[in-house]
């Protein structure tokens, strides 16, 4: 190969990161939305799930990571359009970060759920196993954070 090859390739390869952490952004707020909706509507102990604090905060926190996400792979996505070189670097980003935030949000879901979410009767496992599949997809958080940290001579 020569080395105008690799470039190409590297490009391919975060495009693929920036569209995987744009697909995980959706599923992590997918996830969130599941997980705030049913808890409005579950009631225990006279009043709605939503209304305890640590619900609450665990929501609040997932919504905090899922807007991070969305801005870093909104980041990415222009990176690329505009064929800036900080693609090198903010393509393993976006892909690192939304892979974990996918994998919290649909953690945060399943527990707000509580012992329904793991069974096939219920979706919320589905959001779980995506995210965990998804954060493989072109290399794992830890590998693109490996990746990132190569590109800026770490």
């Amino acid at each position: 190969t020569t080395p105008g090859d690799e470039s190409a390739f590297d490009r391919f390869l975060d495009a693929a990161r920036v569209a995987v952490a744009a697909e995980q952004v959706g599923g992590a707020d997918a996830a969130l939305t599941m997980a705030v909706e049913y808890a409005r509507e579950r009631v225990q102990f006279g009043r709605a799930i939503g209304s305890f604090q640590a619900i609450k905060h665990m929501c609040a926190d997932t919504f905090v990571d899922v807007e991070s996400a969305r801005s870093a792979a909104y980041y990415g996505a222009w990176a690329l359009a505009q064929d800036s070189p900080e693609t090198a670097m903010v393509a393993p980003l976006a892909k690192a970060f939304c892979s974990d935030t996918f994998f919290a949000a649909a953690r945060m879901n399943m527990q707000v759920h509580g012992g329904i979410s793991f069974t096939y009767e219920h979706p919320a496992h589905l959001y779980y196993r995506r995210a965990k599949s998804g954060a493989q997809l072109w290399g794992s958080p830890r590998d693109n954070r490996d990746l990132l940290a190569s590109r800026i001579g770490l």
